[in-house]
This record gives structure tokens, sequence and C-alpha cells, in this order.
């Protein structure tokens, strides 16, 4: 199993007891997925934060 694919399954697991709370639990689910997903592909060195920060903070362009 891919870094990815573990943190989606690790976020889901942890975003499945949110979803005891309804509405918000969903909400909290995807937002657990979604740092799963980041943290899984950083870990994988598919993904540089440090270059998405200088992206967004306007230190480096993406072209």
């Amino acid at each position: 199993m891919s870094g990815t694919v573990t943190g989606i399954a690790i976020a889901a697991v942890l975003a499945a007891a949110a979803l005891a709370f309804g509405f918000w639990g969903f909400i909290l689910m995807l937002i657990f997925m979604v740092v799963g997903a980041i943290l899984g592909r950083t870990f994988e060195g598919k993904l540089d934060l440090r270059g998405v920060f200088d992206a967004l903070t306007g230190k480096r362009t993406s072209s």
C-alpha cells in the first residue's frame, strides 16, 4: 500500500468516529482525508510542502 493510501485509510478510520456526530462529523471526515492524503504524498516524496508554501506566499511561481 502506498503512503497516500495509508494516510487516507488512517484518516478515514479517525473520521469514522467523528461521523457519530452528524454533519459536522462528515466535514471532519473530509478534512481528515485531505490531511491524510497530503501527509501521505509528502512522506512518499511526491509533494514538496516547502515549495507549495513558497508558491502560496508568493516567494516562488509555478512556472
